[in-house]
């Protein structure tokens, strides 16, 4: 694995370093110690701290990882900021912070969100301000409704 590595412009598969500094690049795969991405497209980022701005990224692990208005299928991590971003999942073992972003489903130890819109929050702790779009409430009755309409269909169509 080489110690540093600075990347712009181009269009790669899979980069290996130490220290990676990538800008406005394509890259399948990442797997470095620290890594700074700027305009970047990724398959999948796997490091021990990740800075991405600007970036396009399916699947993204690192310890500590800082997002800033990128779009991510999947982030985990230990310590997992997310600014101005689009998150279908995000998943924090110890800390997520979650500012003016839009997630759909957040898991954590504690959470802390600030002007942020998600489907689904689970945490230890839950702070900020967020809009949900199930409470406990509507999730049971929208899980009661869907087994409802479930056991009707199975039993109307039975051969």
């Amino acid at each position: 694995m080489e110690e540093k590595l600075d990347i712009e412009g181009q269009s790669l598969d899979i980069v290996e370093a130490e220290f990676l500094n990538v800008k406005q690049s394509t890259i399948r795969a990442v797997e470095a110690g620290t890594a700074e991405l700027q305009q970047v497209c990724a398959l999948s980022i796997d490091s021990e701290k990740a800075e991405i701005t600007q970036g396009a990224i399916g699947f993204v692990k690192s310890n500590e990882l800082n997002m800033n208005q990128c779009i991510s299928g999947v982030s985990t991590g230990e310590k997992t900021e997310i600014n101005f971003s689009l998150c279908p999942f995000a998943l924090s073992r110890d800390k997520a912070e979650i500012k003016r972003s839009a997630t759909g489903l957040i898991i954590g130890s504690n959470v802390e969100v600030k002007n942020s819109a998600s489907v689904i929050v689970i945490g230890k702790n839950i702070e900020g301000n967020i809009t949900t779009l199930f409470d406990w409430k509507s999730a049971l009755a929208v899980t009661a409704v869907a087994g409802g309409i479930y056991g009707l269909l199975r039993l109307f169509l039975k051969k």
